[in-house]
């Protein structure tokens, strides 16, 4: 070995971003077990290589005592006296190997070991690296795809897998295409870092509106809750405890170019921006929009919420495929089941009414009681679990 080789070695670090001091621990453990299995097996044997000079010494470790037992490990006195004046029982009689004796299978031993050591501090290197970053929003780049439809991005220092259930439904990631993407998971596994991303979690909605809209970021406008159905459409529940701020509008921006572009990341998934409110039956209402619905009973132990809505209303309510009252249902954490109702009515006024009575207190039953009638033969028509489950029922008429 000589100062080549030591620069060689630095050439690695740097190229495989490793410690130069890890590299050389690991070539010295290398040489160490690849001579002790070829060339000295059961001795002691210490490997030591200067940093700086590139010197390396390959020594046996004997303990010089007065009776041998394991001629491997032990030296008896008058051996060792021969070879040291000095020595003395229970001290280490330190033996350097010629190189010549390296031989040749113990040196191709050390380059297939070496090899797995430095794939292994690459792996811990990306490992660490990515693992304090999980949870965090980064922009990566599509390198290829396989079979099975995983795509796989470049990190920078490591690679990520995004399988088709992380992915945005409908959207064609060619290879050099620069994304932005969710870490989710980050982990360590017997073929090194597996690491889980994701344009499919609401994570990365939330990012994005935290960089697009500035009041959210500094902490005006508050996001609630978020409801997402990747590629196709999700609701935002916000709110402000600023009075003069109208969060909707901020998240929306100056002719919706705030909205627009988080909706162009994420290919044109359509987002809802929602008024959150404290009172259950109102943040419901506001998530049902568009649809305008009537009464709204609230079942708090049961988190279940029975939700009275007009013909013309129904399908709006629902949404294609029942996706407006299952993103509904997520946002708000309610099971809802929406009632139809064929009466026709003033909904505003009697809206209005209920609100009345339940501030006031006074002729409740009355009052409650003609509420009710304005929403008669009420029936219930679709059902939605904050799991994404909707049920709806047949044959209404």
């Amino acid at each position: 070995m000589n100062k080549d080789f030591i620069d060689a070695l630095k050439d690695v670090a740097q190229e495989r971003n490793i410690s130069k001091d890890q590299l050389i621990e690991s070539f010295e453990q290398s040489l160490q077990n690849a001579y002790l299995k070829n060339v000295a097996q059961d001795h002691r044997v210490e490997v030591n290589l200067d940093p700086e000079s590139g010197e390396l010494e390959v020594i046996i470790v004997k303990e010089v005592v007065e009776k041998v037992e394991n001629s491997n490990v032990q030296i008896n006195l008058a051996d060792a006296l021969e070879i040291d004046p000095d020595i003395e029982v229970g001290m280490e009689l330190l033996t350097y190997v010629e190189k010549e004796k390296f031989t040749r299978i113990a040196l191709q031993a050390v380059k297939q070991t070496l090899t797995q050591k430095i794939r292994e501090n690459e792996r811990n290197v990306v490992f660490n690296e990515y693992k304090d970053r999980e949870g965090e929003v980064i922009t990566a780049v599509v390198v290829r795809m396989d079979n099975k439809g995983n795509v796989f991005v470049d990190l920078g220092h490591g690679e990520a897998i995004m399988p088709p259930k992380e992915q945005i439904p409908g959207e064609r990631l060619m290879n050099g295409t620069r994304v932005k993407i969710f870490l989710k998971e980050v982990r360590q596994t017997a073929r090194g870092p597996s690491i889980l991303a994701s344009r499919a979690d609401e994570k990365l909605l939330e990012y994005l509106l935290r960089q697009e809209v500035p009041e959210i970021a500094d902490g005006t406008v508050e996001l609630k809750a978020i409801a997402r159905e990747a590629g196709q459409r999700s609701k935002v529940a916000v709110y402000s405890r600023n009075s003069n701020v109208d969060p909707i509008g901020a998240c929306i921006g100056h002719r919706g170019n705030r909205i627009q572009a988080v909706t162009s990341e994420l290919g044109r998934e359509r987002v809802d921006v929602i008024l959150w409110d404290s009172n259950a039956r109102e943040f419901i209402r506001n998530s049902l929009s568009p649809a305008k619905v009537g009464l709204i009973e609230v079942v708090p132990d049961t988190n279940e919420a029975h939700v009275t809505v007009m013909p013309d209303q129904l399908s709006l309510a629902i949404g294609k495929g029942g996706q407006n009252v299952r993103l509904a249902a997520k946002l708000t954490e309610y099971r809802i089941d929406l009632k139809e109702t064929k009466a026709i009515s003033d909904l505003d006024l009697a809206i209005q009414q209920a609100a009345l009575e339940e501030a006031s207190g006074s002729n409740k039953g009355s009052a409650h009681a003609a509420f009710e009638a304005l929403f008669k033969d009420a029936r219930t028509v679709a059902t939605a679990t904050p799991s994404g489950e909707v049920e709806v029922s047949e044959n209404i008429e």
